[in-house]
């Protein structure tokens, strides 16, 4: 048993969190006068979606099952306690490989299975159109494949719990309803789909977005499309990435305005997140620049992103300091609405029963940067800034 002072992230109060066996055992009010000195709790992260972390890539072929055990021990220190380590489109072999990898790694070491809450398959089920295919290949894009997809999840033994996938395919439909029969959330993302298909995918089971806004055609009608179709249907929950540079502030203040409860954060983050800033070769988009400010673009062309290099409290903070979302509503957009989503016990955030998987910080500086203190998975202490375990 441990107990843990703090102040409430969401109501400032300072309150005392008793853990036992790995959940929330108690949460007690303190005394007001103590909050001063306190820092915050807030629930641990929840990311959807991330390729890689710190120089390490869940689509690097052949991939370790150690190398997934490692990126799972390093997000600790960006407060995340769950996440759905994401294979993108690739071959039918090459995705098979990295999800057995990935199933591998949870299979032999506890803390990875209980860090990867699922596998998010982002493809290959997505349209081949320039701009909405974004940076997947153009030669592994294929339509939806029940029978494949069945062979993909065995191999990696239940855990695809999100499917990205473009409705624009014919009988899109009777694959989304499978899917979803069988516990899959399934995401519109990479689409050209009209009205109509996004309003049969949702009709099918659809439930999320997948980075709204991004892997989209340059170029749109004003209305109607897929875009405004995405933000209008109620039942879609909607994915953002908020690093500043996927989506304007202007976008993403309407996201949160239209979807409320239902507007999500992801990092999308790709391997190089985390490194310094400097030149980089990836085996995706080739020579790449990551900035001083955080962009990360193609060498060849600074106006050409090459994915996201931020993490979630990166997110949290832009949300905070543009003044689009306050600090505790924020927060919950990357740690218990995703949860909710996914229906994972975390969703309970701080109550009592729910998982202790929780993070503590400093006050938020004025800069809107969040200092990470210590991070909690099930009770355990699993990273600690003042000691870098």
């Amino acid at each position: 048993m441990s107990v843990i002072r703090a102040r409430h992230y969401a109501t400032g109060a300072p309150v005392a969190i008793t853990v036992r066996d790995g959940r929330i055992d108690e949460v007690l009010q303190l005394d007001a006068s103590e909050s001063e000195e306190l820092p915050i709790v807030a629930p641990g992260l929840v990311d959807l979606q991330i390729n890689g972390y710190a120089g390490l890539d869940f689509n690097q072929l052949p991939l370790q099952a150690e190398t997934v055990s490692q990126i799972i021990r390093k997000l600790w220190r960006e407060g995340v306690t769950s996440s759905y380590p994401t294979v993108i489109t690739n071959t039918p072999e090459a995705i098979a490989s990295a999800l057995g990898s990935i199933a591998s790694a949870c299979a032999a070491d506890p803390a990875t299975e209980q860090g990867i809450a699922g596998i998010h398959l982002e493809g290959p089920f997505i349209s081949p159109d320039d701009g909405a295919r974004g940076a997947h290949r153009l030669d592994a894009v294929r339509p939806p494949d029940w029978d494949l997809f069945c062979r993909w999840q065995e191999a990696a033994g239940g855990r695809i719990k999100i499917v990205t996938l473009s409705p624009e395919w014919p009988d899109s439909a009777t694959f989304i309803k499978r899917c979803v029969d069988s516990g899959v959330i399934v995401s519109i993302g990479h689409t050209a789909a009209d009205a109509s298909q996004i309003g049969e995918a949702v009709a099918a089971g659809a439930r999320m977005s997948t980075h709204l806004g991004n892997g989209a055609h340059l170029m749109l009608p004003r209305h109607p499309n897929y875009l405004w179709e995405q933000l209008a249907q109620d039942d879609l929950w909607s994915c953002v990435i908020a690093d500043g540079f996927h989506l304007p502030d202007q976008v993403l203040k309407v996201v949160l305005k239209v979807k409320g409860e239902q507007a999500l954060l992801v990092s999308d983050a790709v391997a190089i997140s985390g490194l310094e800033p400097g030149v980089y070769k990836t085996h995706i988009g080739g020579d790449v620049v990551l900035t001083t400010e955080g962009k990360l673009h193609l060498a060849a062309d600074p106006r050409l992103l090459a994915g996201s290099a931020q993490m979630l409290l990166w997110g949290i903070a832009h949300l905070c300091r543009q003044g689009i979302a306050e600090f505790p509503a924020a927060w919950e957009m990357a740690s218990i609405r995703p949860a909710r989503l996914m229906r994972l016990p975390a969703a309970e955030g701080l109550s009592v029963g729910a998982p202790a998987d929780f993070v503590l910080l400093d006050r938020v500086r004025d800069d809107g940067c969040i200092p990470l203190r210590q991070t909690y998975k099930a009770g355990r202490l699993v990273y600690d800034d003042s000691c870098k375990i």
